[in-house]
């Protein structure tokens, strides 16, 4: 898939679910969770896609995003309070038109829960939508706070592109 390449095609005609994964649901995924909501509501289209995250592993569930992950989009005007770690469950698939992850083995995990014959063509990597190019979106939790501004920049970038193609599907 590539940024203009179509979504797969939505469950309910004129709504959307979008499913976001990294490994602990507390930097990568939480970080374009809140930035996606914003940039739908901006766009009008709120209230049309829902937008969801989670983690491939369950160490931090129920805990709130990284404090490093929320500083970095509070000084770019979002909101990250909201946010309590989830585990990804293959019921996800069910439920989400695409389900997108954040790097080659969030890939690996997700598509192991994937029945045979299943709607694997739902997942994906979060940056097959970025218009600069495909690729996984690295990882900052041991890094320093300049990782965690390269991730935003990655994400809001890409969801922009993502929110172009969610705007032709749901109006």
């Amino acid at each position: 898939m590539t940024p203009s390449s179509p979504l797969p095609p939505p469950r309910q005609p004129g709504a959307y679910a979008v499913a976001l994964v990294c490994l602990g649901n507390i930097c990568r995924s939480p970080m374009a969770h809140v930035v996606l909501e914003s940039r739908l509501a901006k766009a009008g289209l709120d209230d049309r896609v829902s937008v969801a995250s989670s983690g491939t592993g369950d160490w931090h569930v129920g805990e709130p995003m990284d404090r490093r992950a929320a500083a970095t989009l509070r000084e770019h005007g979002y909101d990250p309070e909201r946010h309590r770690a989830r585990q990804y469950d293959a019921s996800w698939l069910d439920v989400h038109d695409l389900v997108l992850v954040m790097d080659e083995s969030n890939l690996t995990d997700v598509r192991a829960l994937v029945p045979a014959g299943g709607e694997g063509h739902r997942v994906h990597l979060f940056r097959d939508f970025d218009p600069a190019g495909p690729g996984d979106v690295p990882d900052p939790y041991y890094g320093g706070p300049d990782g965690f501004d390269r991730v935003l920049a990655m994400v809001e970038r890409t969801v922009d592109a993502l929110v172009e193609q969610l705007a032709e599907v749901v109006r």
